[in-house]
């Protein structure tokens, strides 16, 4: 995921929905300055005023708008006033990163398959929050996290790229958040990339993507480890 992006393409101009810390902003930002991603980041938005993701986009002079959800009187109302934002910014791709809020029918039409989110699970399974907390109930092997385009569903919409966190004997919640949150920041600049490379198209629930690479079946992760 660290080969240079392709020449062919311009920048694709990007909104970024935030909520809170912004970790996943950060890893955006930081794959456009390392020369990994094409990306014009326009605007930074968050519902409340005292993300702490505002300052991270502040102190790379990216603009950022304040839009407090607690104003209006509808959540349709409310995503109303997001899109006129992101459309006055001429935004292509929607990121939501941390955003939590769940967004209307209406947005999502505003911005048919250019809405991207990410997951801290394998979706479908997992859905909603506390995703973490729930693979550890479950007993589940296996987590990780999922970028998807959103849909009128939650977590439910065509997946992009997804990857595999194990679970250990000794994880709690903590720990595993964690790791996935490291693999959050590896493979969300790479779904905004291949947006960006014009390699993504959305065929009903699935995300054909040009170029994908051969899978290497004897690499398939297995936990515990075969002895």
């Amino acid at each position: 995921m660290s080969i240079a992006p392709e020449k062919s393409q311009p920048p694709v101009k990007i909104g970024v929905l935030i909520s809170g810390e912004g970790t996943n902003l950060q890893a955006i930002i930081d794959a456009v300055e390392r020369g990994e991603l094409k990306a014009d980041i326009r605007v930074v938005i968050s519902n409340k005023a005292a993300a702490r993701g505002l300052e991270r986009a502040r102190r790379r002079g990216i603009p950022t708008e304040v839009i407090d959800h607690r104003k209006f009187a509808t959540r349709e109302n409310f995503d109303r006033a997001l899109a006129a934002a992101l459309n006055a910014r001429a935004v292509e791709l929607v990121a939501c990163a941390g955003f939590m809020r769940i967004l209307s029918p209406m947005m999502v039409r505003a911005f048919p398959n250019r809405i991207m989110n990410i997951h801290p699970a394998l979706c479908p399974a997992f859905p909603g929050v506390n995703a973490q907390k729930a693979a550890l109930d479950y007993g589940v092997r296996f987590t990780g996290c999922t970028v998807f385009f959103v849909s009128e569903g939650v977590d439910d919409g065509p997946i992009i790229i997804q990857a595999i966190v194990p679970i250990s004997p000794d994880d709690d919640e903590e720990r595993l958040s964690a790791r996935i949150h490291a693999e959050e920041h590896r493979i969300y600049p790479h779904a905004i990339r291949l947006f960006q490379e014009g390699r993504l198209e959305v065929r009903g629930r699935k995300v054909l993507i040009r170029g994908f690479p051969t899978i290497n079946q004897s690499a398939a992760p297995v936990n515990p480890r075969l002895s």
